[in-house]
């Protein structure tokens, strides 16, 4: 598949890069677009589609659990076999998966479609991890924190561009644009990304893939579930029983595994295992305040508290705070060269937590929320920036794509474990109006006061972290022996 003309040198970073990064950074934002693509059609799915609410929730849900099985088989495979093939690879379910939900006229396809554009969340963590063969020491700490913030910036941006699509021409015009978008990504990765040495040797674990993915569906399952079927129902008390023995057979077998899918001892490591706990906490923190805003920015006025606007308006409202997340990445490598990731991530939790302090002053007027979604935003960038050279730190260069994959599911994790908490506090908290019930403004305020706890609690779990070298290249290379380089042709070989 890779073209040996394009390939670097063995061992040798591309001059520049510039290019490399673009590509990587917009192939990171196409993905998290996908994310955010259905959510102006969640209220129309029902008729579109010709079935329940309840159902319909899983064309959301679909894409959340197959971006979680698959990112971290992706990212092992792309150690084994060389990220710009699995790169590649991973642009083909994001075109099919785009396509088959443009032509869906009922559930199934829907649903098959929107999974299959959720593997291509794991271009991100392959990106980070392609950087890392490929850029200089003196370009990778800011390519890393752009690369890393791609997922803010297509998830801010894809709301209010889905709900003017949506609003102004066929529902089918975003998957069909989405389409397009993916095959731009698969020309441009093929034409502008090299070939990375394959580090890694061995065979894949596809016991310990099948493991990781059930016990993790198992587990999101039941959060995400958990409101609607009920947190104390059977179902949901199953799933939760079944992930934790799934994933305890699955770290049994990883143990004992001679190719582990996931090397659980160097996972356990302090600053790997701190940082991944971090992650979680960072991930729940980056989305509560996003499910407060936007519902708050859409309740009638009338509430009291609500602020009227329509879905495109409010889209347009939270925008910015993408952007903000790609203005703040030069800063936190900066930050990061000079005083280490390690500050970085702390640094980044504090912005959080002073962004969610703000919003006691300011949930009152669109303008008020905006400062709060730059805010953490800001924050956010700074920590998703960090968290990748914490891990790649700590992990050899023949792992580093499945170290930053599984990174990414604590991350998803968090934002499942936010989407339920927050769930259960709005509705435990209600007020009536017009027969209907609503979330009250205590109750988003409270959500509010929970996201700002878990900021503060992410920033006391960093001050745990082993000291981390600063300098040109700090996070770039791990202290400890690499396995021979082989270049991905003679891998395929």
């Amino acid at each position: 598949m890779d073209d040996p003309k394009s390939a670097a040198p063995l061992d040798a970073p591309v001059k520049g890069g510039g290019g490399i990064v673009a590509v990587l950074a917009v192939a990171g934002i196409v993905a998290a677009l996908m994310q955010t693509l259905v959510v102006p059609l969640i209220g129309q799915l029902p008729q579109l589609l010709h079935t329940s609410a309840s159902n319909a929730s899983w064309a959301v849900t679909a894409t959340l659990l197959a971006a979680a099985v698959a990112t971290p088989a992706i990212g092992r495979l792309g150690d084994l076999y060389g990220k710009r093939q699995m790169l590649l690879l991973c642009t083909i379910p994001l075109i099919l998966g785009s396509a088959l939900c443009a032509v869906s006229d009922s559930l199934l396809p829907m649903i098959v479609g929107r999974g299959m554009q959720g593997i291509g969340m794991g271009l991100v963590p392959l990106g980070i991890s392609a950087m890392r063969d490929l850029l200089p020491p003196e370009k990778l700490g800011s390519s890393i924190a752009l690369m890393s913030s791609s997922m803010g910036i297509g998830g801010a941006l894809g709301l209010p561009i889905a709900a003017a699509v949506a609003e102004n021409t066929s529902w089918r015009v975003l998957f069909w644009a989405s389409a397009v978008l993916s095959a731009l990504i698969t020309v441009l990765i093929w034409i502008l990304v090299p070939a990375t040495p394959v580090r890694a040797e061995g065979r894949f674990d596809l016991i310990g893939a099948i493991g990781l993915g059930g016990g993790v569906v198992c587990l999101l399952l039941g959060v995400s579930k958990g409101a609607d079927w009920g947190w104390t129902s059977g179902t949901i008390i199953g799933l939760f029983a079944a992930a934790v023995v799934v994933l305890l057979a699955w770290g049994w077998w990883e143990l004992r595994s001679h190719d582990p899918l996931i090397d659980l001892r160097v996972t356990a490591r302090r600053q790997v295992l701190l940082t991944n706990v971090a992650s979680i906490l960072v991930g729940f923190a980056m989305y509560a305040q996003s499910l407060v805003v936007i519902q708050l920015l859409q309740l009638p006025e009338a509430t009291g508290y609500g602020l009227g606007q329509s879905m495109l308006a409010a889209g347009l409202w939270v925008a910015p705070s993408g952007l903000m997340m790609m203005l703040i990445s030069p800063l936190g490598a900066a930050l990061s060269r000079v005083r280490g990731p390690k500050v970085t991530l702390g640094v980044g939790s504090l912005v959080i937590a002073a962004g969610y302090g703000s919003s006691m002053a300011l949930l009152g007027s669109p303008w008020g929320l905006l400062v709060v979604t730059s805010i953490c935003s800001a924050g956010v960038g700074l920590a998703y920036g960090a968290m990748p050279a914490l891990i790649m730190g700590a992990v050899p260069r023949s792992e580093t794509a499945a170290a930053n994959s599984f990174n990414a599911v604590m991350r998803s994790l968090g934002t499942s474990v936010s989407a339920a908490v927050v769930g259960v506090v709005l509705s435990q908290m209600t007020v009536t109006l017009g027969g209907y019930a609503l979330p009250s403004e205590d109750g988003f305020r409270t959500s509010m006061l929970v996201g700002c706890g878990v900021a503060l609690l992410a920033a006391a779990v960093t001050l745990t972290l082993p000291r981390f070298r600063t300098g040109p290249d700090a996070g770039t290379e791990a202290p400890v022996a690499e396995p021979a380089v082989i270049t991905e042709g003679a891998a395929r070989r």
